[in-house]
């Protein structure tokens, strides 16, 4: 079996026993206990509920993956936002850069609204400038609400297409999957959308999103509806949405609106982070097509600190339908 062939076995394994243990922590508690707010980090809000993932997923790194392959974990709640594994070695000793989220989409989760997901990124250390273009091994799986009994899973190393199962909680069975992204040639009649999750500038992302939205499909009609869209508070969900075929263009964002808020004498809130991401070589694989704001391929460092932009297209006919008025609308208001 080859290195990458049981790193994939490994991680798949940790993400079922953080999957299972999240699930028992939101039976045993309840939902205002999973909700306490632990700490506060220059990133994000950490609550009750991460705390399990994280402490689970270090265990699990130390006793059953750096002993065989050393690494470089990359994670929120790590001192500096990484370790090195086994303790001991130096950086240019370890053998791969792992960055993982152990629960994407914790908002949505702990108030038990939508799924969350677990995602993990796996790239060969090439040091502190290793990208999320230098990933070659990606999973993602669904953490799901207490009262859904079915769970997705997706892995995929470079060059080799996507494995997809899905896990019935209830029986323990699996069976595979075989995920699709739309081939609609328009966003009419379908999801599509400009992310707008939190406070701050919320009218401006609005205001492109109709924009672009009037130069694709027109004017509404009396009674009718151009497209629909899904504000999904977690950016492995968004990579979900495009791979499962349910979204056929969505962009975040939020970095962009820093120049805006600055001129308002206001701070940019929580922003996509490379963790929140480094998944996104699964839908690359499918065929879905991942952007920067530019137009560019994402290429950030695997830390826990950079500001992540992103854009999805389901297919080529949805971005060339959609990318010439997103980056006019964006070069409009100089904010790229």
């Amino acid at each position: 079996m080859s290195e990458l062939n049981r790193l994939v076995l490994l991680i798949r394994k940790l993400h079922s026993q953080i999957r299972d243990a999240v699930i028992i922590a939101f039976e045993s508690h309840s939902r205002e206990k999973m909700a306490e707010v632990v700490r506060d980090e220059e990133g994000d809000t950490i609550f009750a509920i991460d705390v399990i993932s994280e402490e689970l997923l270090l265990d699990f790194f130390k006793k059953e993956i750096a002993p065989d392959y050393p690494l470089v974990l990359i994670a929120e709640g790590l001192p500096g936002g990484q370790i090195l594994l086994p303790a001991g070695i130096k950086e240019e000793q370890a053998r791969w850069r792992i960055i993982m989220d152990p629960i994407d989409g914790t908002r949505v989760l702990m108030y038990q609204k939508r799924s969350a997901w677990i995602l993990t990124g796996i790239a060969p250390n090439l040091g502190p400038g290793t990208t999320l273009q230098d990933i070659v091994l990606a999973v993602q799986t669904e953490i799901p609400l207490l009262k859904q009994h079915l769970s997705d899973s997706f892995w995929a190393i470079k060059g080799q297409g996507v494995q997809a199962i899905r896990y019935n909680r209830l029986t323990g069975e699996t069976f595979p999957i075989h995920p699709q992204p739309s081939k609609a040639s328009s966003i009419a009649q379908g999801f599509a959308m400009i992310s707008r999750y939190f406070p701050g500038a919320r009218e401006v992302l609005a205001e492109i999103d109709e924009e672009i939205i009037q130069a694709v499909l027109g004017p509404v009609q009396i009674g009718k509806t151009h497209c629909f869209e899904d504000q999904y508070i977690s950016d492995g969900g968004r990579l979900y949405e495009l791979i499962a075929g349910h979204d056929r263009f969505v962009a975040d964002l939020r970095p962009l609106m820093d120049k805006v808020l600055a001129e308002r004498g206001q701070a940019l809130g929580i922003c996509c982070h490379p963790y929140d991401i480094c998944t996104e070589m699964i839908a690359r694989e499918l065929g879905v097509i991942i952007t920067n704001a530019q137009g560019n391929q994402l290429d950030v460092p695997l830390n826990v600190h950079a500001d992540v932009d992103w854009v999805g297209y389901a297919n080529p006919h949805i971005r060339n339908q959609i990318e010439p008025l997103l980056q006019a609308a964006l070069k409009k208001r100089n904010l790229i």
